[in-house]
């Protein structure tokens, strides 16, 4: 069976870039579908970084915190904000091209909860895409790359990982040996009807990590991008919050914009308030619109989204987008320490499937790209500072856990269904007790914790994935009883720091602890 000095799971920017800089070494990259189907591949606004001289690190780094509602990390708040500028320089002199005035100085955007311009970008609004295609680029020729097989589950023996097991899409499984493995598969955006995740995104890497005995914190916190692009009642795509750091406002459909009565930053607010007001104001009734129409150079700043619009037969002439919120991204997931450790030896995590502490309760705008930059290179000189022993295993098969035979799966339609309508923008106890049943009725079916992957197809493992993930979420967010980023509760609708600040829901297989 193939061996290597590390195995990552997955593509985007934080698999990429811990990728490059682990590229002396025998890296094996798996991912389930092609490399480019990734959110990293979907990113508009940009990349938040310090360049400006009247702008600073701490100012960030306070941004952050509020943005997160105080539950951050600040150590690791502290080295992602400062290591922004310097990550995005180094990768300019590779040759990585950003968006620059005639005089070569970075044309710096601004997005919700931001003190100051700081977005960089690439492309206009496809910063996302041009990153990651360059880190691809920079990176393919010096690792193995293996698109279309499905990482199923983690090999581990007394609480040390030692690689992965694969499904290909006609059954095969395969076994891959490291001496480490990242898991760098992103969030769970596909758990939600409507997202602006891509489709592949079914919270794989989190599920596959808690069945190994990892821990899993703050699940209860889920982004919901204010502005996805809504027609006919489905979210169709992305329209950047860097559209209203340009100038534009929500309105309504008589014309009234909302924002400026409801925070001081109105429009660029950060995300949770934001969202949540669009909510309000579609609950009322109305529908909710983008209006775009001081913006004279809207189709060369935002070529995507022009072109995405054209495509859903969105006039833009008439000046307003319809759009109304989405999930969009998870502050929780695999708890890692500064380095992507996990509590299982030899196993790391990285990038939105990771728990680093750095977002907070609600991410601050256009942090995730530098995350995955940032954090990408930390994990791989970490590792790199490590001896990279081969693992000496005889792997077994799993136990007979579970089996096909009479197990009734639901459609993911039918959990995107009860996420979307239970476990929202708005929480309540009596719908996340609906919704936590719901999972746990086919939790007599097959386990959460263990099942034997040879006995489902890829889409079927996708779907208890799925339902696992769901479970997570939804029964945090029962036991969370405040209000806070992402997290919002009808019947606790404040924060209560006494209780709950700095505090983690921590999942294990043992079940949950609250944690520091």
């Amino acid at each position: 069976m193939p061996h290597s000095d590390v195995i990552i799971i997955g593509s985007g920017i934080a698999a990429l870039s811990a990728a490059y800089h682990l590229k002396h070494k025998q890296v094996t990259l798996i991912t389930k579908s092609t490399w480019e189907k990734s959110n990293s591949m979907l990113a508009q606004g940009g990349i938040a970084a310090v360049i400006h001289q009247n702008d600073s690190w701490k100012k960030h780094f306070e941004d952050t915190l509020t943005a997160g509602c105080y539950h951050n990390n600040p150590i690791n708040v502290e080295h992602l904000v400062q290591n922004g500028p310097k990550e995005i320089l180094e990768w300019c002199q590779r040759g990585m091209r950003f968006d620059c005035d005639q005089n070569g100085q970075f044309l710096l955007g601004k997005e919700g909860a931001h003190s100051h311009h700081r977005i960089i970008h690439a492309g206009g609004d496809a910063t996302g895409r041009a990153i990651t295609h360059f880190l691809y680029q920079a990176t393919k020729s010096s690792i193995r790359i293996i698109e279309n097989e499905m990482a199923t589950d983690l090999i581990v023996d007394k609480d040390e990982c030692y690689g992965v097991f694969t499904k290909s899409k006609d059954g095969t499984i395969k076994q891959y040996l490291a001496s480490k493995t990242i898991i760098a598969s992103g969030g769970c955006g596909a758990v939600y009807g409507h997202t602006s995740n891509a489709d592949v995104i079914t919270g794989d890497g989190i599920a596959m990590a808690y069945r190994a005995g990892a821990e899993i914190a703050d699940m209860e916190f889920i982004q919901f991008h204010p502005t996805m692009l809504q027609i006919n009642g489905q979210c169709v795509g992305l329209i950047s919050e860097a559209v209203r750091g340009e100038g534009a406002v929500l309105i309504n459909q008589n014309g009234e914009a909302f924002m400026e009565s409801l925070h001081p930053q109105a429009d660029l607010a950060p995300r949770d308030i934001v969202s949540r007001a669009i909510f309000f104001e579609m609950k009322k009734g109305n529908e909710v619109f983008l209006d775009i129409s001081m913006l004279s150079n809207f189709a060369s700043r935002f070529p995507t989204i022009s072109r995405m619009c054209k495509q859903h037969e969105v006039d833009l002439k008439h000046g307003r987008i319809p759009v109304a919120p989405g999930m969009h991204f998870l502050m929780g997931g695999i708890r890692t320490d500064e380095n992507g450790e996990t509590n299982i030896k030899n196993l790391l995590a990285v990038g939105e499937a990771a728990c680093t502490g750095v977002h907070g309760a609600n991410r601050l705008a256009s942090n995730s790209l530098l995350e995955g930059l940032v954090f990408g290179k930390r994990v791989a000189s970490h590792l790199l500072s490590l001896p990279l022993k081969q693992p000496l295993l005889a792997v077994k098969d799993s136990a007979e856990i579970a089996s096909i035979d009479g197990c009734e799966l639901p459609t993911k339609k039918q959990i995107q269904g009860i996420m979307t309508r239970y476990v929202g923008i708005q929480r309540t106890e009596a719908e996340l007790i609906y919704a936590v049943n719901w999972f746990e009725k086919y939790q007599k079916q097959f386990s959460f914790w263990a099942f034997n992957v040879k006995n489902f197809t890829n889409q079927q493992i996708e779907i208890i994935n799925m339902i696992t993930v769901g479970w997570l979420i939804s029964s945090s967010a029962l036991n969370r009883t405040e209000s806070r980023g992402g997290h919002y509760r009808i019947d606790f609708p404040e924060i209560n720091d006494n209780d709950w600040r700095n505090k983690q829901l921590i999942r294990t297989k043992d079940e949950m602890y609250v944690g520091v």
